[in-house]
């Protein structure tokens, strides 16, 4: 059997990291249910999935909009059993920045989309989750929400952007917190905190030499920018069984950005 055979697994998120999770998750037998805020994302992410997925289009700022999708998927599948909170944004052509320059839009358009979204998803498959019967190991559910080495690890030349950051750090601490209170229900709750990866909203890192060339240097492992299926295995093994012992942890998956910074090596 495939560590996710007969499990539902809610995505959010279309592109990237999380289409190659998505896929990922499919192969390995999940039902996944995908919700993103552009409907043509998530039309051309099903037609690669299959008929045994299915998803939509959400805003996940809207408290109201993620119970309706949680409803819908529990009524689609008959249960919630993993959640994969990826969905989120730049805020850098909102206003987010160096913190004397940043607007007060900025601020709050970036903590919205990116620690209020989390927020609202993990509150309403929190709930689903407590109402539902634990599995064999005592599970009743897994949630892994998405982070930055950012949040830890700043780099002011290139990426100074202030409530980017916090609404990363923040992400973590609500994580580490719901860690602790919900482990005696059998739900686990982790978080993966990402370098610089290849998707469409790093598109300007993407496109400035000058920064691929810092990439090279502060993520050595992949020798630049990783790639969203860097992102999959450790991804998929903390959302899986094989991660049931493991609450409450921050995993950087960043080509080293975390353990310093400086000429490579050879």
């Amino acid at each position: 059997m495939s560590r996710f055979d007969g499990k539902t697994v809610l995505v959010t998120g279309s592109t990237g990291i999380a289409a190659a999770a998505a896929q990922a998750l499919h192969a390995e037998g999940a039902r996944v249910f995908v919700v993103s805020r552009t409907a043509e994302h998530v039309d051309d992410l099903l037609r690669r999935l299959g008929p045994t997925c299915a998803g939509r289009r959400a805003d996940l700022t809207d408290e109201g909009a993620v119970d309706e999708l949680i409803n819908e998927l529990v009524e689609l599948f008959g249960r919630l059993d993993c959640v994969y909170n990826v969905a989120g944004i730049s805020g850098r052509r909102l206003g987010d920045g160096p913190a004397h320059e940043m607007t007060l839009d900025g601020w709050n358009q970036t903590l919205a989309n990116n620690a209020t979204s989390q927020f609202l998803v993990c509150r309403a498959a929190i709930r689903q989750m407590l109402t539902q019967d634990a599995a064999t190991n005592g599970s009743k559910g897994a949630i892994l929400n998405m982070s930055s080495t950012l949040a830890r690890h700043p780099e002011p030349t290139h990426f100074a952007t202030h409530a980017y950051a916090a609404s990363k750090g923040a992400i973590e601490s609500f994580s580490r917190a719901m860690a602790a209170y919900y482990a005696p229900h059998g739900i686990r709750i982790n978080v993966i905190a990402p370098g610089l990866v290849a998707t469409p909203m790093s598109q300007r890192a993407q496109g400035d030499p000058e920064i691929l060339d810092f990439a090279r240097s502060r993520q050595p492992l992949s020798d630049g920018i990783l790639d969203p299926t860097d992102l999959t295995g450790a991804a998929l093994f903390l959302l899986s069984d094989e991660a049931r012992m493991i609450t409450g942890q921050v995993l950087d998956v960043d080509g080293g950005w975390s353990v310093g910074s400086g000429p490579v090596s050879r």
